[in-house]
């Protein structure tokens, strides 16, 4: 029988009426998490028939399937706005703010999943009124391998629900981690999703682990310097309070999100530092406001998706209420984003500068451990507190680089080139063999991390040197013009010394291994011919023995000096293979 009311076949004449007298079947259906009073999540089959249902029987709901997934099932799109308008390509988007709601990154973490089943119900029964300047858009669950693999057990730091998904996807990814790599179909399913939709808003919802504190719903916010000092300074000023007051209007203390877990409250805390990597980050370097509503994971599940679920209502109100100045704002930001002459490649908290939050937390105290028989802390519940913490809010920016006229990538990097275009940045081809004086830069020295992570051997601490030369390009070659809105994304994707750039995820550790050689008996001869026509080398190879006794006495590194300061040494190695257009 339970099956029997997600399959139920109606003439359309009978739903309209049904509809108009709000007497639908489907619109007065629980969900499981109302079911068991807040007990289970969800499956993903549950989730993706509830919405498609919805959807034949409320004309403010359409599904769609947008992309593919590693587990080789679709990603589906839920549209909801009350003009039933789902034709994306022509929202007018100088009235209309688009909020993008995504769940189920991290399946372990199901709060978003329920809360948006129950938040898209009532809509669509017209127990929530959306504003008309509001479109929605949510995936319902973003990485399915991780949801259908349910368990109780994996999240032990979390309070229900009963069962839940598996933090990592079809590969055992971390999708969280995956914006900018791409190594899964979900994140190229994403980016086609994001630039479609272009959202003002992006809304991430995820479940905390960390420190134990009274509130519910913490909030991790976008970086304020990455959207640029205007839409930043707006966001941290005037929309960011709107929330938090309506919060506890609501009755949910809500809290910045607590970047720390045994330390002690007065230090203070740190705003997340959220490389393109994360959602909120990548969404940043396209001028998108980005959260991830993170719930306190040692609060019941029913809190915690209820509280999910009032914070995605506030979201929805606030962006009705600001929609002229979030519009505006971005479209100042994404300007001078494209007129910007410089851009930073990493930032570091300002330790002189920081905000004073009310902190409502627990204080620590220390027990024998029935575990280990050693002392342990806990967080006593008997003794609450209520605090003013610093917040460190504010980021100064470093690793600074000028903005090129353009950057040239010869042909055969297929895979950067493509997700470059997935992202919405214009490329064009060289229509003819030319001759171009740029910056050519090599890489002197990196650390590549010895555990893998996410798949990868993740390259950092990039020490490069650069020097101007004329270079041959071919025709085919692309050339990316530095005058487009995504500059931000192509710079911090293109320089290698960028946080999530692709040199950094190892897209062109081609370019590391030395293709050719010599063997040292044949080289010694070459070598002195080689020495005797360059009276420069000779004199570059003198400075350096004199500087140098253990080179001096070491024939091999010698000859290998030699080698690399000569012609014979291949142009390819560690020339990486990105060159900079400048004046």
């Amino acid at each position: 029988m339970k099956n029997q009311r997600y399959n139920m076949k109606l003439s359309p004449f009978v739903l309209s009426i049904l509809f108009l007298l709000g007497g639908s079947p489907l619109l007065s259906q629980q969900t499981r998490f109302e079911k068991t009073n807040g007990k289970e999540s969800a499956t993903y089959h549950e989730a993706i028939a509830f919405y498609e249902q919805l959807s034949k029987i409320s004309p403010l709901v359409s599904v769609r399937k947008m992309g593919t997934t590693d587990a080789g099932l679709p990603l589906h799109l839920v549209l909801v706005n009350s003009n039933a308008n789902f034709s994306i390509k022509q929202w007018d988007r100088k009235k209309n703010v688009v909020l993008l709601i995504n769940n189920g990154i991290h399946p372990g973490e199901p709060d978003g999943i329920d809360a948006s089943m129950l938040l898209v119900r009532d809509i669509a029964a017209k127990k929530i009124i959306i504003p008309k300047n509001v479109f929605l858009a949510f995936i319902p669950v973003y990485n399915i391998g991780g949801c259908l693999n349910r368990g109780g057990a994996t999240r032990v730091n979390q309070n229900g629900p009963l069962e839940y998904g598996f933090r990592g996807n079809s590969q055992n990814l971390d999708l969280n981690r995956d914006f900018t790599k791409c190594d899964s179909r979900e994140a190229k399913s994403f980016a086609e999703i994001f630039h479609l939709l272009d959202p003002d808003i992006l809304i991430d919802n995820h479940v905390s682990d960390g420190a134990d504190y009274q509130p519910t719903m913490t909030l991790l916010t976008t970086q304020y310097n990455k959207l640029g000092e205007r839409l930043g300074g707006w966001l941290k000023n005037v929309f960011e309070p709107q929330l938090y007051a309506d919060m506890r209007k609501k009755g949910h203390d809500m809290i910045p999100y607590v970047n720390f877990e045994s330390a002690r409250p007065e230090i203070g805390m740190e705003m997340f530092y959220d490389p393109p990597r994360y959602s909120s980050g990548y969404a940043a370097l396209f001028q998108t406001i980005a959260f991830m509503p993170e719930t306190h994971m040692l609060k019941p599940f029913k809190d915690r998706v209820l509280c999910t679920y009032s914070l995605m209502q506030t979201m929805i109100e606030k962006a009705s209420g600001n929609a002229e100045s979030i519009i505006q704002e971005r479209k100042i930001a994404r300007a001078a984003v494209k007129d910007a002459t410089s851009f930073a490649l990493g930032w570091k908290s300002d330790s002189s500068r920081y905000s004073l939050v009310s902190f409502n937390g627990y204080e620590q105290a220390f027990k024998k451990s029935t575990a280990t028989g050693l002392q342990k802390m806990y967080y006593d519940h008997q003794l609450p507190f209520t605090k003013n913490v610093k917040l460190f809010d504010v980021f100064l920016p470093n690793k600074i680089i000028n903005k090129p006229i353009a950057y040239i990538i010869p042909s055969g990097w297929n895979s950067v080139i493509d997700l470059l275009r997935l992202n919405g940045v214009l490329i064009q081809l060289l229509n003819k063999d030319s001759l171009m004086e740029v910056e050519v830069c090599h890489i002197v020295d990196y650390k590549s991390s010895v555990q893998p992570y996410e798949k990868h051997h993740k390259n950092s601490q990039v020490k490069t040197t650069v020097s101007k030369k004329f270079v041959p390009f071919r025709k085919g070659d692309w050339y990316i013009p530095m005058n487009q809105f995504t500059n931000r994304y192509v710079a911090e994707m293109l320089e290698p010394q960028g946080d999530d750039s692709f040199f950094a995820w190892n897209f062109f550790d081609a370019i590391l291994q030395q293709k050719e050689g010599y063997s040292d008996y044949r080289w010694e001869d070459v070598a002195g011919e080689v020495l005797k026509n360059d009276s420069i080398l000779q004199q570059k190879l003198t400075d350096k023995k004199q500087a140098d006794p253990i080179f001096a006495n070491n024939a091999h590194a010698q000859l290998d000096f030699i080698y690399k300061n000569s012609t014979y040494y291949e142009q390819a190695h560690l020339r990486y293979p990105v060159y900079r257009l400048v004046q």
